[in-house]
């Protein structure tokens, strides 16, 4: 879990649009995010494995 201080920080407006912290909806992680989701990587594995993403599916080959 991200402290509520670097989230409040992340939610201001930013000076420069490069400044921009991108963190998951779910638990707040900035690392390891996917913007088509706006998940991070562990959040998605869960959910797609869990059968909660619509139109992701576990690939096997």
């Amino acid at each position: 879990m991200a402290r509520k201080a670097l989230i409040n920080k992340a939610k201001r407006t930013p000076k420069f649009s490069t400044r921009v912290v991108r963190r998951c909806w779910r638990c707040g992680r900035n690392h390891g995010y996917m913007r088509d989701f706006g998940l991070c990587r562990i959040c998605f594995r869960e959910l797609a494995n869990n059968a909660d993403l619509p139109g992701v599916t576990k690939s096997s080959w």
